[in-house]
């Protein structure tokens, strides 16, 4: 069951780069061509999608990444997420009479950490500065650029956030959301990447843009001040991993939900999903199952692991595997996921480059649901991401709102290595479906030998917060009814074509030939693109 894309997957040796819309793409290949490498090329087209995709991804959002070393063969991880101003209050907003975060409110707005994301992957990992990698950028925010058929709806989507207040007019055209091929300028943001490209991180987070972005926040009755932003700094942090029929996958550690894919490639690694059959009733059950564990088990424990320690260790044990997968039974879908109990809650933008020496950059740029908060701030072309809105206000929670704190994020990207060697970096974007199409794409390619297009071609499921499942368009109505027979809550819009399937990319390297293989989501604009 694969999409009819008529796509065959990109082949290249000395460079390739995949993202959600082509002008982007072509930006990082450029990057590639000049002599920079994956990280380089990675930067430039983020920030180009700041501009051409401003729906999913700005430097009023947050960025996670994973870096690929060829020399040293060794995987890094970036955390340039935000943490919730010093003055969050949950007394505060329960006093108002709120029982979680609103998603356009200001309260939503963290501290984005996009821009100081950019700064310390060129800084650690680049070779090339920040002003030349945002090049591309502005000069599409102040030249114009056509818009494209998906991030058209993008935009006809976002406009009721968009207009609510004056300054959300900075993003549109004339007041409306642009048509497909009608030519989009951003002016005020092209200033702002300028400012960004000429003093780097100290002008966003040590100058006027921290004062403009504080001041608007407070005066929609938010909490975010310009020392909440002098306070900011990304972390490097461990990555942790899983081993899945002996690939190894790598994800960022919490507070992101990558642990979530790698605990359902854990459980769904003890079933014979080949001999189940590609996408069928018995296959999708199981794979709908491990996922349910996984997320009931994510839901409960990630959070900001400097607040509150998570149990990683355990989470990803194959003994937890065990314990968690003896819960699923072939012939009845579990009524309810429950968390195991151990001791003491989408548009988002994917990057993926590979360069001629191997090194490889995986990055997720966003601003969480379309435009974020809606919030722009005035005069900066900015849109203020929500990912506060994540945050729990149960005050026994792990993931309690709390200052200084990061919230659970679900952007995460991915790389997989074989037998100590970079084999794919991968990512597929959408909220929670993220660590969904994680598990999704693994399972096509390990299990079932799909190339990158065709494991991204593929049908997905779609777990759902209410524990329903979503089912792509033209999963066969006996696969339908198979796991509604199994006690399945397939919900009645499945089969119809939306967003909730996400959208990724896939490179795979050949270490014997160093030649790329690349995919890309037929259910974005984008491509992959290579020399």
């Amino acid at each position: 069951m694969l999409f009819n894309s008529r796509r065959s997957p990109a082949l290249a040796r000395r460079g390739m780069v995949a993202t959600s819309q082509p002008l982007a793409a072509v930006a990082g290949l450029q990057t590639l061509m000049k002599g920079g490498n994956a990280v380089d090329a990675a930067v430039c087209a983020a920030a180009t999608l700041n501009v051409v995709e401003p729906a999913s991804t700005g430097i009023g959002g947050d960025l996670f990444a994973l870096v690929w070393d060829a020399k040293t063969k060794q995987v890094r991880a970036l955390n340039a997420s935000g943490r919730a101003p010093a003055a969050a209050s949950v007394d505060e907003l329960a006093a108002q009479g709120l029982t979680h975060i609103p998603d356009t409110s200001p309260y939503a707005v963290t501290v984005p950490g996009t821009v100081d994301g950019w700064q310390t992957l060129l800084d650690a990992c680049g070779s090339t500065s920040l002003s030349e990698a945002l090049a591309p950028a502005i000069r599409y925010a102040e030249e114009g650029y056509p818009v494209s058929p998906v991030i058209a709806a993008g935009f006809a989507a976002g406009l009721p956030k968009l207009t609510r207040f004056p300054s959300g007019k900075e993003l549109l055209l004339n007041g409306e959301a642009p048509r497909t091929g009608q030519i989009m300028r951003a002016p005020e943001l092209a200033r702002s990447l300028r400012d960004v490209a000429e003093g780097g991180r100290e002008a966003f987070y040590h100058g006027p843009l921290a004062q403009r972005i504080s001041d608007y926040v407070q005066e929609r009755g938010g909490w975010l001040t310009t020392q909440d932003f002098a306070s900011h700094a990304s972390t490097w942090d461990t990555p942790i991993s899983a081993r899945y029929r002996g690939v190894t996958c790598w994800e960022c550690p919490p507070n992101g939900q990558g642990i979530n894919a790698l605990m359902a490639l854990n459980i769904a690694e003890g079933f014979d999903l080949n001999s189940m059959g590609f996408q069928t009733t018995a296959t999708y059950h199981h794979l709908i199952e491990s996922m349910r564990l996984a997320f009931a088990d994510g839901f409960r424990w990630v959070n900001d692991p400097s607040h509150i320690p998570v149990p990683v260790e355990r989470l990803l044990s194959k003994s937890h595997a065990d314990e968690r997968r003896s819960l699923i039974s072939p012939h009845q879908a579990m009524t309810q996921a429950t968390s195991d109990p151990i001791p003491a809650h989408s548009d988002t933008v994917y990057v993926t480059c590979i360069d001629g020496e191997g090194n490889a950059c995986s990055l997720i740029n966003s601003l969480f649901h379309g435009f974020g908060t809606g919030l722009v701030v005035p005069k900066t072309g900015i849109a203020l991401h929500n990912r506060g809105s994540n945050f729990s206000m149960d005050p026994n929670h792990p993931n309690v709102l709390a200052p200084g704190k990061r919230p659970f994020h679900t952007i995460i990207p991915g790389l997989a290595t074989r037998d100590g060697e970079l084999w794919l970096s991968y990512g597929v974007m959408g909220g929670f479906q993220q660590a969904q199409g994680h598990l999704q794409v693994m399972v096509n390619m390990v299990d079932f030998g799909l190339d990158p297009q065709a494991a991204l071609d593929a049908r997905r499921f779609n777990v759902n917060l209410d524990e329903t499942t979503s089912l792509e368009q033209d999963v066969p109505m006996e696969v339908i009814e198979g796991l509604r027979s199994l006690g399945h809550s397939i919900t009645p819009d499945s089969g119809r074509p939306g967003l909730l399937f996400g959208g990724g990319q896939i490179i795979q390297r050949d270490p014997a030939t160093g030649a790329l293989t690349a995919g890309s989501d037929p259910r974005k604009d984008g491509c992959a693109v290579g020399w």
